[in-house]
């Protein structure tokens, strides 16, 4: 019989090996790790692949929702900032459309989801709505999308706050191909689409008619037979403008020749040195350009209309509502360098002075048909082009769109997708057509520009018997009632042409700084206080003096020997 000694060494051996048995029972079972087996998640997520459009809006919006919708989204939502005039409400209302014409594409195929847009329109220019979105970025509270103008494209790009459209732009090349070619340039960078054109504008040389009809009976010379033909052919320069401004002014049918914007040279008077065939940029640089030979050419023009008396010498100070359009406006000069949206403005505005009461009041639209004939801007000089000018508002997308959205992270290419086809919804010919017409800006696409004739349709816009939104039909019923005239839309219809031969100013940082200096110039030419020649030497010297422009503009060109501004 063992000891007590010898049972408890045995009892010790037996609690240790059992101790070794359990241990490895449980190792044995633990799951060795393998590239299949879940691992702690960590903050990083593998990327999706990038969601493939093909150009076929239908079966694209289909593919997204069916990502979105096998994810548990059924509601989607997006919100869209936009500014301008009272009546340039669609910049925002157009997505609304948009959203309502794919959802109801989702309905009719069953799929069970929805668009959400959310709008906030502001009254004025885009700067401050510009400023916001940069505030808001920052704090992850920007909106989706943003219709805002071109010329802060750069800087949204450059800081990396907007999506890259380009992979989705290219898939819809009957869309791009329909947008006037200027305005495609005015939403690339570096190469790549960021935004996609909303309206735009363009800057007419109007001429009085009645000035016009004065000189023809005093003269003979009948200076408007197929003025708008011979301009477009190149035909009427910058000296045969000034020749006609001398008729006017000495046989006494108008005050002056010319008048034109005060205080900046940008964008209406950057024009003349794209009609004498000089440039701002060089996209191969990615430099501004003082294209000396044009600049000079430009300040030529001016410095002869005024010391001809045919251009105040105090223009640049002149008050736009006290002076310019009263003169425009009352057929005190035969032609003015102005915009499209001048048109409706003097409309709305009482500059004129009513001869019959000696009061002021806005023109009727068949006062300005009847006083006002309007052309492209004309050639610099012989074998040269006419241009225009324009600068249009584009629509941006966040490059966080859809951000507060559940599962963005996630889906977010998918959410980047769906703000896309917004886009290239909100750009049907119909809605780009009506924005036009109620505000009085250019259709930005050809489509879109043709409606603009179509009579059938523009009735049914005045009585809205158009298949809209409720909530954008109720939103723009009065500015239909307002705006809905047919020589307004025969006007906008004919200048739409004028996109064929339109040009941007640049998007660079430091053009509004060149523009200034230009501006100065101008004003010092016009004063006779310097002559062209010492003007563009003066612009050089500001030029090289400030250390933004030293190290971004190119001084291109010198002033050109024996060329003299003809007038005569």
């Amino acid at each position: 019989m063992p000891s007590r000694q010898t049972i408890a060494v045995i009892a010790v051996i037996v609690i240790i090996v059992a101790g070794i048995a359990a241990y490895l029972a449980v190792t044995s079972h633990k799951p060795t790790p393998t590239a299949t087996t879940p691992q702690t998640p960590t903050a990083t997520k593998t990327p999706q692949a990038k969601l493939e459009l093909t150009g076929n809006l239908k079966e694209d919006l289909l593919r997204v929702a069916k990502v979105l919708t096998s994810n548990g989204i059924h509601t989607v939502k997006f919100t869209v900032w936009g500014a301008g005039d009272p009546n340039s409400v669609m910049r925002t209302l157009g997505i609304v459309e948009a959203a309502h014409r794919l959802n109801k594409i989702l309905e009719e195929n069953g799929v069970d989801l929805k668009i959400v847009v959310e709008q906030r329109f502001e009254r004025g220019g885009g700067n401050e709505l510009f400023k916001e979105f940069l505030a808001a970025y920052e704090q992850k509270a920007n909106p989706d999308i943003m219709a805002n103008s071109y010329i802060h494209l750069a800087a949204l790009a450059s800081q990396g706050l907007l999506l890259d459209l380009t992979p989705y732009a290219e898939k819809y090349t009957g869309l791009l191909n329909d947008f006037y070619p200027a305005l495609l340039d005015a939403v690339k960078w570096h190469g790549k689409i960021y935004a996609i054109p909303q309206d735009t504008e363009a800057r007419p040389l109007y001429w009085r008619k009645d000035v016009a009809q004065c000189i023809y009976r005093k003269t003979g010379i009948n200076i408007l037979k197929d003025l708008a033909e011979r301009v477009k052919e190149g035909k009427v320069t910058w000296s045969t403008v000034y020749h006609y401004a001398e008729l006017a002014k000495k046989t006494g049918c108008a005050e002056w020749g010319m008048i034109h914007r005060k205080g900046t040279a940008h964008p209406d008077l950057i024009q003349f040195i794209y009609a004498f065939g000089g440039r701002l940029y060089d996209p191969k640089t990615g430099k501004l350009v003082l294209d000396v030979p044009a600049v000079y050419k430009w300040l030529s023009v001016e410095y002869a209309f005024a010391r001809a008396g045919l251009t105040p010498k105090n223009m640049m100070s002149w008050d736009w509502a006290k002076q310019i359009h009263p003169t425009v406006v009352d057929g005190k000069t035969l032609v003015f360098i102005g915009g499209t949206w001048h048109w409706t403005e003097w409309q709305t505005k009482p500059y004129y002075t009513d001869p019959k009461t000696g009061k002021k009041r806005p023109l009727t639209p068949e006062e300005v048909a009847k006083y006002f004939y309007y052309t492209l801007f004309p050639a610099g000089e012989e074998g040269g082009k006419p241009v225009t000018l324009s600068q249009p508002f584009v629509w941006y997308v966040a490059a966080n769109a859809g951000k507060d959205n559940p599962k963005y992270q996630q889906l977010s290419d998918a959410y980047h997708a769906l703000a896309f086809l917004l886009l290239v919804k909100a750009s049907d010919p119909d809605i780009n057509a009506i924005h036009s017409i109620i505000s009085s800006h250019l259709p930005v696409r050809r489509a879109a520009a043709k409606l603009l004739r179509d009579k059938a349709w523009i009735e049914k816009l005045a009585k809205l018997q158009l298949d809209l939104a409720p909530e954008v039909k109720k939103a723009i019923a009065p500015i239909v009632k307002a705006t809905v005239n047919p020589i307004n839309i025969e006007f906008l219809a004919n200048v739409s042409s004028y996109l064929e031969y339109t040009h941007l100013t640049p998007k660079h940082p430091y053009y509004g700084k060149l523009a200034s200096i230009f501006a100065d110039a101008v004003d010092k030419v016009l004063r006779g206080e310097m002559t062209p020649a010492k003007a563009v030497k003066y612009i050089i010297a500001q030029v090289k003096a400030d250390p933004d422009l030293a190290k971004s503009v190119e001084i291109v060109g010198k002033i050109p020997e024996n060329w003299k501004f003809p007038t005569s």
